[in-house]
C-alpha cells in the first residue's frame, strides 16, 4: 500500500502545481488514498520532494529529479519484503512479498554496491546479476544478514 500511495503521491505533484499538504491530501484521497497528515509528511521527506519557489511568488512541491533514488534505503526494506535468497553462478533470485520487487529493486540499485551489475525486478521476484560466481555469494550473503535470514 506504501509503495502505491507513494506513485500516486509522486504523479500527482509532476502532473500538477500542488502548493499545500493539505491540497497534495485531498488529491491522494480523490484517487483512493485517505492519509494523516502525518503519514503524508513521511511520504513526503521519503520521496524527497521539496517545496520550490513559483514564478507567481507562491511555492509547489517538486518532485527529485529522474534517476534520484527515492524510498527506504535498502537495509530498511529487506527485513520486511524478502521472503528468501538463492542463486548459481552470478545469478540471484530474491524472492519478496508480492508487489514488493518494484521497490526493493530499486533500494538494490539504490545501495550502489560494486559487485552488482544489474537488476530486473518482477512483481514478486528480482533476478541480480553480478559479476562473478564469487560476487553473487557476497551478495547473498551481505543480503541475507542485512534481511535476518539464515545464511
Amino acid at each position: 500500500m506504501k509503495t502505491q500511495r507513494q506513485a500516486a503521491i509522486l504523479r500527482i505533484v509532476r502532473r500538477q502545481t500542488v502548493g499545500s499538504q493539505e491540497q497534495l491530501r485531498e488529491l491522494l484521497k480523490a484517487e483512493g488514498f485517505d492519509v494523516t497528515q502525518a503519514t503524508l509528511s513521511r511520504d513526503i521527506r521519503e520521496l524527497g520532494l521539496a517545496k520550490v519557489a513559483a514564478p507567481d511568488g507562491g511555492s509547489h512541491y517538486a518532485s527529485p529529479p529522474d534517476g534520484a533514488t527515492i524510498g527506504p534505503h535498502l537495509e530498511q526494506l529487506l527485513p520486511t519484503m524478502l521472503v528468501s535468497a538463492d542463486g548459481v553462478g552470478p545469478l540471484l533470485v530474491l524472492k519478496t512479498a508480492t508487489g514488493a520487487a518494484q521497490a526493493l529493486g530499486l533500494a538494490v540499485d539504490g545501495a550502489g554496491w560494486g559487485e552488482i551489475i544489474g537488476t530486473i525486478a518482477g512483481d514478486d521476484a528480482i533476478l541480480v546479476i553480478t559479476r562473478s560466481e564469487r560476487a553473487r555469494r557476497a551478495v547473498q550473503t551481505r543480503i541475507k544478514e542485512l534481511a535476518g535470514l539464515p545464511a
